[in-house]
């Protein structure tokens, strides 16, 4: 078919006329790459954990041009063989047993077959309507994972709250901050200057997301500026120390700043240092009770499944938000955070936008 023909209404009906790959085709080459992925599998722990390649390497054997056809049979062989010969000896193996950096990232076989099935379906789940099952499918695993962290009631869909799924932890931090903003302007909307006096406050240990969310969000001007931005001090086992939280909210308070965010973490990424949630509520109801308390528990929240771990959440019936990162701990593909709120109004109000095309 010529660029200048169109489609006929009945081969838009058939699959087999859209022009990537027929069902056989697609079950030929699928079934090859899940041999690949077993293979590789099977034989990771052989590569250095660390790529050995020089900056630039990998670039040099790739095409400058892209391909100027759709690829055949012979073509996916070839990057069948691409993968292996330039590709796998480009990666950092974080799937190898033998890599303890960064932070886990492991994945699994059915978080890679589910990944499969998604892509393959290829919805949308921007609203209930553009895929019910993929809305209630998403809401109903949330509350799954809320019962298994033994979240309070407010968190679950069926109460006031509520979980959605973001990539990161650091979409978490900023929705959140938005949130939090919302709901103090909301509370004076005669302070047209509000915004430029809210404050927050996290510990050193904290993660750097939740400084850039600060910057995004507007309460800072850059990643130096501290004029709004606490970072309070810790103890030994790197852990925030609710004292100086109180002291530097009312000092904040007393310079006619208003305390809108404090974020405390459940595993550092440092240290896996985990915040005193009660101690730092309390000094939040008694000194700025209009502040939101964020629980960052994307590194160590998952291991609070455990029963005998769970109280690391001890005191999270006072959060605002919370969020962790199955991806790290519960053998999920990369990226999935589950986020929580206590009151979606709030959420859904500092950010909805409703044009005419939704």
């Amino acid at each position: 078919m010529s660029p200048s023909e169109s489609w006929s209404v009945n081969q838009l009906r058939d699959s087999s006329s859209v022009p990537h790959m027929t069902p056989d085709e697609f079950r030929r080459q699928g079934y090859a790459f899940i041999d690949t992925i077993a293979d590789y599998w099977s034989r990771m722990g052989e590569f250095p954990v660390l790529s050995q390649v020089k900056p630039g390497q990998v670039a040099s054997q790739l095409p400058i041009a892209p391909p100027a056809q759709p690829g055949d049979d012979q073509e996916w062989d070839a990057i069948r063989r691409d993968l292996d010969q330039i590709i796998l000896p480009g990666l950092t193996h974080w799937q190898s047993p033998r890599f303890f950096g960064f932070f886990p990232a492991n994945i699994s076989g059915p978080s890679v077959l589910g990944e499969l099935l998604s892509a393959g379906l290829g919805v949308q789940g921007m609203l209930w309507l553009t895929s019910p099952a993929c809305t209630e499918l998403e809401t109903r695993v949330l509350d799954w994972l809320a019962q298994m962290l033994q979240l309070p009631s407010q968190f679950h869909i069926t109460g006031s709250g509520g979980g959605v799924i973001h990539g990161t932890a650091s979409e978490a931090a900023l929705v959140a901050i938005v949130a939090a903003r919302h709901r103090l302007r909301s509370l004076h909307p005669e302070q047209a200057e509000l915004t430029s006096r809210l404050t927050i406050y996290c510990s050193q240990q904290a993660h750097s997301s939740i400084v850039k969310a600060a910057v995004i969000a507007g309460l800072s001007s850059g990643p130096d500026d501290r004029s709004r931005v606490r970072l309070i001090d810790v103890d030994a086992k790197g852990q925030m120390r609710p004292d100086l939280l109180q002291q530097a909210i009312e000092a904040d308070v007393a310079a006619g700043l208003v305390p809108c965010f404090v974020c405390g973490t459940v595993g550092t990424t440092g240290t896996t240092a985990i915040d005193p949630i009660p101690e730092m509520a309390k000094v939040i109801r008694a000194h700025a009770p209009h502040c939101w308390l964020h629980i960052d528990a994307a590194h160590a929240g998952a291991a609070a499944i455990c029963p005998e771990l769970r109280p690391m959440l001890d005191g999270i019936e006072h959060a605002d938000s919370f969020c962790f990162n199955p991806h790290k701990w519960l053998l999920t593909n990369f990226d999935c955070d589950c986020f929580y709120v206590r009151d979606r109004r709030v959420l859904i109000d500092s950010l909805s936008i409703t044009p005419e095309y939704l």
